[in-house]
């Protein structure tokens, strides 16, 4: 079928593509790719291989090439068609624009400006893999790509030891094995992990164990395709009750009793009820 073209307001639209497997994408960012003024891509034969599969035509409307490496000049020309009142899409490689992938920049410009910016919102790799992991759900800390090297890994990792959320990583095939041997090294080799790969794709895998067993199973295996890392959440930093209330005296100092209380919740890892009735009782004495 060939996809017909709406009318859409002038603005930066920002497209969330499939992830793999092509059929997941939303109506209204088909409605968006048919019907905007310009085209930009973070690659863009994989955005004319999605319209040539969903039947969107280009027609002559410009499609760009804007990543990483596209510098200052590629965005002032998206910005010089936006500021002249055109409709501008921008779509990552796979997923949603500016989770780890690039676009920051241009919004950033274009809100500054003043221009009217959306989302068309869909796929993203560290929401889909939080939902097949079976880790806990109600609180998560996407952390991105770690750095290359080992030592600088290793101090990533354990900045993220405590927190009591559910830490997600993207991560290369080649680098798979090298980082989760420093994960169950820093953050202990009996915490359960997942790795997610493929997703949404025909070899797409799940993978659950210890990070001892996941970087034992990885440092033998190098794997193909994209790759998603979980890791359990920490169990805060330990500390007695009089720890507790010497820093909630601190911050009740300079901070309400409802903000004084989630913070130091989230710095302990305690309930935030309790921490809360505590605040309440410290502020009152």
């Amino acid at each position: 079928m060939n996809w017909q073209t709406r009318e859409i307001a002038p603005g930066l639209y920002l497209v969330a593509t499939p992830l793999g497997n092509a059929r997941d994408i939303t109506l209204r960012a088909l409605d968006l790719l048919a019907s905007a003024d310009v085209l930009a891509a973070e690659d863009t034969r994989s955005l004319r291989r999605l319209l040539d599969i969903h039947g969107v035509a280009l027609g002559d409307r410009p499609l760009v090439a804007y990543h990483d490496h596209s510098g200052a000049n590629v965005r002032a020309r998206l910005m010089a068609a936006l500021t002249d009142g055109k409709s501008v899409v921008y779509a990552s490689e796979a997923g949603t624009p500016l989770v780890s992938d690039p676009g920051f920049d241009l919004v950033r410009a274009a809100l500054e400006a003043g221009v009217p910016c959306t989302t068309a919102p869909g796929p993203t790799a560290a929401i889909a893999g939080l939902t097949l992991s079976g880790l806990p759900s109600d609180r998560f800390l996407f952390a991105g790509f770690l750095p290359n090297a080992s030592g600088k890994r290793k101090k990533a990792l354990a900045e993220l030891a405590d927190v009591p959320a559910t830490l997600i990583f993207y991560e290369s095939p080649k680098r798979l094995g090298a980082m989760l041997r420093d994960a169950a090294e820093v953050l202990g080799a009996e915490r359960d992990a997942v790795v997610c790969r493929e997703l949404t794709k025909k070899f797409e895998e799940r993978c659950a164990g210890s990070l001892a067993d996941l970087s034992l199973r990885y440092g033998t295996e190098t794997p193909k395709g994209e790759i998603v890392v979980l890791i359990d959440r920490g169990e805060g930093a330990v500390a007695d009750q009089a720890d507790i209330d010497a820093a909630l005296r601190a911050a009740l100092d300079h901070m309400s009793v409802k903000d004084a209380a989630r913070d130091i919740a989230t710095k302990f890892g305690v309930p935030r009820r309790e921490a809360y009735q505590r605040a309440m009782a410290l502020d009152e004495s």
